[in-house]
């Protein structure tokens, strides 16, 4: 992978101290990576008036992959969410949240190994039939469910499940209500599964999906569900093993890959030294799996979980007492 070049968002609020440490670890492990770095969000607002600039949607075109922080969505009409925007320009059908419990976080559970793989770009995120009545009384949006789109999502987490030696995948629908979208989904997701004889399938209501994940989440392994119910489960998840700074995400089309930091921007404590960069190091784990780069990935993760488990110049939400910087020199001493 010598001279893959790869598109790096710093983003708002604490991204760009959480990427700089994602890009010291990368440089540390001698990837080869060159980086070449764009803005969107309100950083790049601030420059050229514009949320997702056009060199920023060329730079992602032409390297393929990209390591993002968190983005800030001024909240108002007019300014659609820059997260979906790219997710749709680039068909990032697929978001993938693992998490796994780490030893030394202050997580309620100490053995979740759970991944939820969401579609990333139907169901209520669509855009679609977003509509307010004249008077202002009234709001409608559309849900709308494709075959293509259910069975593409659905054989990516049994592909996924049968390459990471997995056991068990859990489908996660509303069907008893939503009859059409999510009934659409549940029938082509069961025919899928039957492609699969060799991992086991079952099929769960979301709302008792979320129940069950609290009482008893390790008798989960698998999820694969639709846009907004994935959006809440894979957040309760992330809350499972110490919240969303130990969580990260990726999203993945054909051609083209961007992996992030899944929590917010935190504008209140940006430029204060206390961000944990753990989600973006280990979304980075997950960019170097994906560009086959294994040894370098475990080396990552080991170098993570050591660090967090001793409590070595951890942040703040970690049990310690330090920042960014410390945190990001220990696991660079571990490289």
């Amino acid at each position: 992978m010598a001279n893959k070049t790869i598109t790096v968002i710093p983003g708002d609020g604490i991204g760009p101290s959480i990427i700089d440490s994602a890009i010291q670890v990368l440089e540390k492990l001698n990837c080869g990576f060159e980086f070449e770095y764009v803005d969107a969000g309100l950083a790049a607002m601030e420059k050229t008036g514009d949320l997702l600039p056009a060199s920023t949607l060329e730079s992602i075109a032409k390297n393929k992959i990209v390591l993002k922080g968190p983005l800030t969505t001024p909240v108002g009409e007019g300014f659609t969410s820059i997260n979906v925007t790219l997710r749709k320009r680039f068909a990032l059908y697929a978001n993938l949240r693992p998490v796994i419990s780490f030893k030394g976080t202050r997580a309620r559970y100490d053995n979740i190994d759970i991944i939820t793989i969401r579609e990333n770009t139907q169901g209520m995120y669509s855009g679609l039939g977003q509509t307010i009545s004249a008077d202002g009384e009234t709001a409608e949006a559309t849900s709308q469910i494709t075959q293509q789109g259910a069975k593409a999502i659905v054989s990516f987490a049994f592909d996924l499940a049968k390459r990471e030696g997995r056991k068990k995948v859990t489908i996660v629908h509303k069907a008893n209500i939503l009859k059409s979208t999510s009934g659409l989904f549940l029938k082509v997701a069961k025919e899928v599964a039957l492609q699969y004889p060799e991992i086991e399938c079952n099929d769960m209501i979301v709302d008792n999906t979320c129940m069950q994940l609290v009482m008893d989440p390790e008798q989960f392994d698998v999820i694969v569900t639709t846009n907004l119910f994935g959006d809440i489960i894979s957040d309760l998840c992330a809350g499972l093993i110490g919240g969303l700074g130990m969580a990260p995400g990726a999203n993945i089309g054909q051609d083209c890959a961007i992996f992030e930091a899944v929590h917010g921007s935190a504008p209140d404590i940006a430029g204060k030294n206390l961000a944990n960069p753990t989600s973006v190091l280990l979304a980075a784990v997950q960019m170097l799996e994906y560009l086959s780069m294994k040894d370098k990935a475990d080396k990552l993760r080991y170098a993570i979980k050591d660090a967090i488990a001793k409590g070595d110049r951890t942040t703040r939400d970690l049990g310690g007492e330090s920042g960014t910087t410390e945190f990001t020199q220990a696991i660079l001493e571990r490289l």
